[in-house]
């Protein structure tokens, strides 16, 4: 895959490629940032491309070790994830066991573990004796989203490699080149942290149905109280979209973002881009502080719903507040 599959995280890949060309890669990295943001797979990019045989600042993707990397077998990398709720001492144990074998023929072994934050206190010390005493062709990456819940003395041994969320311009540049769909990607880039956040979300069940579920609960806002009402009860009750309010109010409040944007001009920012037709008449017939209202509203919805209020009285609650704006403003 290479660091070329990598999307965006520049800083990264270019400490991680400057340290290969200056040959001057550390024994332990610690790559930390939200997830999503492409820490698995720059990591496994690193790894191919210390065991490349082309010995340049990128895997190759032809030579034969690329290939038995690419096809997972590749002998001398180890991936440690946690055992049920943390990583143990017994895993700790079991990876020093294995790389205290020759390695198969590569100039290094390379371990990764997920979720490093998550190490039993036994496990974070097992490790950091191993740290302490490194073994010149080892070489290990960390990764957690959560650095500061990783032992201290294990953060000042290894070297910080920060992943930083992706603008939603280049995720989106990214998904579309892959062949995702256009619509559905527009919404993911601003609800996903990174751009493997987006690739989870988008064939993910009930996405595309709250999505249009939006579209159609933004129109009715806008009109008749009523008929607003009857569209939330219909879907949050009947069609169960109250069980996802995760994605239900980040939309909405993307819906009114939408004809802010319009009406200041900026259409190459729109999410339902399918709408731009009805977001074009509409986004005039109120003031910008309307739309802006509009979202502090939905927003406030949302955090009555996290707070255990009916899903469908926070909305019914919601579009009464939002009539109640529109007649104020």
């Amino acid at each position: 895959m290479g660091f070329q599959a990598v999307a965006g995280q520049s800083k990264a890949k270019r400490m991680l490629q400057s340290a290969i060309r200056r040959n001057s890669v550390s024994h332990a990295y610690l790559f930390a940032g939200p997830p999503g943001t492409g820490r698995k797979a720059a990591a496994m990019a690193f790894a191919q491309t210390l065991f490349c045989l082309s010995g340049g600042d990128d895997a190759c993707g032809q030579c034969l070790a690329c290939r038995k990397f690419e096809h997972g077998n590749e002998p001398d990398l180890h991936v440690i994830v946690p055992d049920g709720s943390s990583i143990k001492i017994d895993q700790i144990r079991d990876l020093q066991r294995e790389l205290s074998y020759r390695a198969a023929g590569s100039k290094r072994k390379i371990y990764m573990m997920e979720q490093a934050e998550k190490m039993t206190p036994q496990a974070a010390n097992g490790l950091l004796k191993f740290l302490e005493e490194p073994a010149s062709p080892v070489v290990a990456i960390l990764i957690t989203d959560n650095p500061h819940a990783v032992l201290p003395t294990i953060r000042s041994r290894s070297q910080l490699v920060p992943f930083l969320p992706v603008s939603p311009e280049e995720m989106l540049e990214t998904l579309l080149k892959e062949g995702q769909p256009e619509l559905a990607a527009r919404a993911a880039v601003h609800l996903a942290s990174g751009i493997e956040g987006c690739r989870a979300l988008i064939p993910q069940e009930g996405f595309a149905e709250t999505r249009n579920v939006v579209i159609q609960l933004g129109k009715d806002s806008l009109g008749r109280l009523p008929s607003a009402i009857v569209t939330a009860g219909q879907h949050l009750v009947k069609g169960g979209l109250g069980e996802r309010p995760e994605l239900l109010i980040p939309l909405l409040s993307l819906w009114y973002k939408d004809l802010l944007n319009v009406q200041a001009g900026r259409r190459d920012r729109v999410v339902f881009i399918d709408q731009i037709d009805w977001l074009g008449k509409h986004a005039f017939t109120r003031p910008p502080e309307a739309w802006v209202t509009a979202i502090e509203l939905v927003l406030e919805a949302g955090k009555r719903i996290r707070a255990h209020v009916s899903p469908q009285l926070a909305m019914e609650q919601f579009l009464v507040k939002l009539q109640e704006g529109y007649v104020l403003v």
